[in-house]
């Protein structure tokens, strides 16, 4: 991949330079910020690089100059002063195309800059915590007796010390077990590999794994295919530079077309379940009876799941957080609700050992998560699964008819052997089999079915999100929300909105500065005064049920004529009121909490420093990109159903008119949920497996 044109990079260059001054002090460019930037964009998706080779190329443009100044000159040749007001008037833009050009660069500048370990001394962040001792007494493990019953490692009861752990081997005192089998990395395949199965699962994830599981554990002759790389013990480095390209889907940086929703979906063996925050719910009753009454669900009533929930909780060892383990990023919802009489609950977590490092977005390095890589790929491994990583499926094709798996027409399964470091072709592999499990997120299942011709209908639609924001609190005493637990407390006091079930709730996100960059609104000196305060920012997140008129599909997934893969979201009205009113709690829950002031995620932001101050959020602009939102649950987009014309799969998980093929991944879920969708997708998958199987 050849790097920016000269003229894209003086654009460039520029940009930074306005962007964070603080890389550039007398004058000299400290860290390589232009090049470091272009270097993460020729790793990434080609398609996404044009993208931003085209907006450097518009914003460098002596028109640009004329529309915003007057004056006929490139961004790059005018003076600090004019390049600040050119960014300030993109940012608020009444033009949505000018805000999203601002928001790209933007974001993709300060989370290049925050992830280099060179910026982090400056802004009080520690870096990785197995190169250290724990800075913060919620780092660590705790004191105490050790028992099955909680998720944390404690220093006595295992019969030896604990010390820190430093080399990233699993934890002497976390014992999940031992596949028989292996995971066969795509550089270890030759250049056109064939192979036969009784059922395909595609993609890894928390229903991929569930599924290849719950199949291989059952007789079936399983192969598993994974897009993204094997990671696992030092594989996981804690430095978000790094794992972000590594672990997450398009490099950390996929964004709805407009970049108002910065999407976070995990690409890495595991899938979300190897980066998300270890929390797990069960979906509320209240859903489950919507998916009975509007959705035709069979088999998934609260008491049909209760037993599938218990079985999932006992495998992925969930257990409620202790008292003594919360950081005060979380005990800002516990402090706050208790002064406001509002609703909170612990949280439990899928942990065995954890020493709260606090890096669990980026992989846990220590065994201690028990997601897919600990529970559900080594259950499959023992069942004779053949699990292979570095692998993109292209498409499938229906070849013809099997003699067993109940005569599902046999189906063709092509992909890609990638090579891990540049994500270029380096062979062939193709699947044969009756049965083909879809698991490849809500954005991957649905575009694989178009690829392969068997879209249409609902495929595709109803994209629900969850729409998040982050308020940030600014606090006189450290709240270090890098380390610890990052999510071990819940306040859903507002979950079930006017009675209708549809409402938000609030949790804690982890504070590592690449992600927290770009949270944080503005560019220039304003923005890296709040970096600065990095160890006394608490922050909140507030995530939205979305989807209240569920006759209407809020966003939209499918491949375009070039083969490019667009997403579109727009909150309806009801969700932005809904946002709006979770900022507000927030808000209070940060003041109830000591914050003394608190910051919105809009352009400009609103400072909030008393409750009179809290009447503004209502007025503020909330179109895309003028709030900050970003999601990690990105469901819907093949909702079961009976309409084929509004849904993607029957009630039993199986697409629509074509025998053998099912979906067992988030996309699959025809509401949204409320809650962090794990959990469920788990239980789903297992409904779904548990039908195949029966067939």
């Amino acid at each position: 991949m050849t790097q920016l044109a000269f003229r894209e990079r003086l654009a460039l260059e520029a940009l930074c330079r306005r962007i964070v001054p603080a890389a550039f002090h007398s004058g000299a460019d400290l860290v390589g910020l232009a090049a470091q930037v272009d270097a993460r964009l020729q790793a990434g998706d080609p398609e996404l690089r044009r993208r931003f080779a085209a907006i450097l190329r518009i914003i460098d443009h002596p028109l640009a100059g004329l529309l915003f100044l007057g004056q006929p000159r490139r961004f790059s040749s005018l003076r600090p002063l004019d390049q600040d007001a050119c960014l300030s008037g993109w940012s608020t833009s009444r033009i949505p195309l000018r805000r999203t050009m601002f928001q790209a660069l933007r974001r993709l500048i300060l989370s290049t800059y925050y992830a280099l370990p060179a910026t982090h001394e400056a802004i009080g962040y520690a870096g990785a915590f197995y190169r250290r001792d724990a800075i913060v007494p919620w780092e660590g493990p705790l004191d105490g007796q050790s028992s099955d019953a909680e998720p944390i490692a404690r220093a006595t009861g295992t019969g030896e010390e604990v010390p820190l752990p430093r080399t990233g081997r699993f934890p002497k005192w976390v014992d999940f077990g031992r596949p028989s089998g292996r995971v066969t990395h795509g550089h270890e395949l030759p250049y056109d590999t064939r192979l036969i199965a009784e059922a395909c699962v595609i993609g890894s994830g928390p229903g991929g794994s569930v599924a290849a599981a719950r199949l291989a554990e059952s007789g079936l002759d399983v192969v598993m295919l994974e897009e993204g790389g094997h990671y696992s013990g030092d594989g996981f480095t804690e430095s978000e530079a790094e794992m972000m390209p590594a672990l997450y889907a398009d490099a950390g940086m996929r964004a709805t077309d407009d970049l108002s929703v910065h999407l976070l979906q995990g690409r890495t063996l595991g899938g979300g379940s190897t980066v998300n925050w270890l929390v797990m719910l069960r979906t509320p009753d209240w859903v489950l009876e919507e998916w009975a009454s509007e959705h035709a669900a069979e088999g998934m009533s609260a008491s049909d799941l209760s037993p599938i929930f218990e079985r999932i909780e006992r495998e992925t060892h969930t257990r409620p957080v202790p008292d003594d383990a919360h950081s005060p990023n979380n005990r800002i919802i516990l402090d706050g609700a208790s002064a406001l009489g509002w609703q909170a609950r612990v949280a439990s977590i899928n942990a065995k050992g954890c020493v709260r490092s606090g890096f669990c977005g980026l992989g846990c390095r220590y065994g201690a998560k028990q997601g897919a890589l600990a529970t559900y790929i080594p259950s499959a491994l023992r069942g004779g699964a053949r699990i292979f990583s570095d692998v993109r499926v292209d498409r499938l094709e229906i070849v013809g008819r099997a003699g067993k798996a109940g005569g599902h027409p046999l189906k063709r399964v092509h992909a890609t052997v990638l090579d891990r470091h540049t994500s270029r072709p380096r062979g062939r592999l193709t699947v044969d089999a009756p049965i083909v499990v879809l698991a490849g997120g809500a954005v991957g299942t649905p575009t694989l079915l178009q690829r392969s011709g068997m879209g249409g209908g609902g495929v595709g639609d109803y994209l629900r999100l969850h729409p998040t924001t982050t308020v940030i609190g600014i606090h006189d005493r450290e709240i270090y929300g890098a380390g610890g637990i990052p999510l071990s407390v819940v306040c859903d006091h507002f979950a079930r909105g006017d009675g209708s079930g549809y409402g938000f709730w609030i949790e804690c996100p982890p504070m590592h500065p690449g992600l927290a960059s770009v949270a944080i609104s503005g560019f220039g000196e304003s923005h890296r005064e709040m970096m600065i305060r990095f160890p006394r920012l608490g922050a909140l997140i507030v995530l939205v049920r979305d989807g209240a008129d569920r006759g209407h599909s809020s966003g939209r997934v499918w491949v375009d004529r070039s083969d490019r893969v667009r997403i579109r979201y727009r909150p309806s009205d009801q969700d932005l009121a809904r946002v709006r009113e979770g900022i507000i709690a927030a808000a209070r829950l940060q003041l109830a909490a000591g914050a003394r002031e608190v910051v919105t995620l809009h352009t400009p932001p609103r400072a909030i420093r008393g409750e009179s101050d809290l009447s503004s959020i209502a007025t503020a602009d909330c179109s895309p990109n003028r709030l900050g939102l970003f999601s990690a649950h990105v469901n819907g987009t093949c909702r079961i159903g009976t309409d084929p014309r509004t849904s993607g799969c029957t009630p039993d998980g199986q697409r629509h008119g074509v025998r053998g093929l099912y979906v067992a991944d988030g996309s699959l879920l025809p509401t949204a949920l409320g809650v962090n969708p794990q959990e469920t997708i788990m239980a789903v998958a297992s409904v779904v497996a548990s039908r195949i199987i029966a067939k």
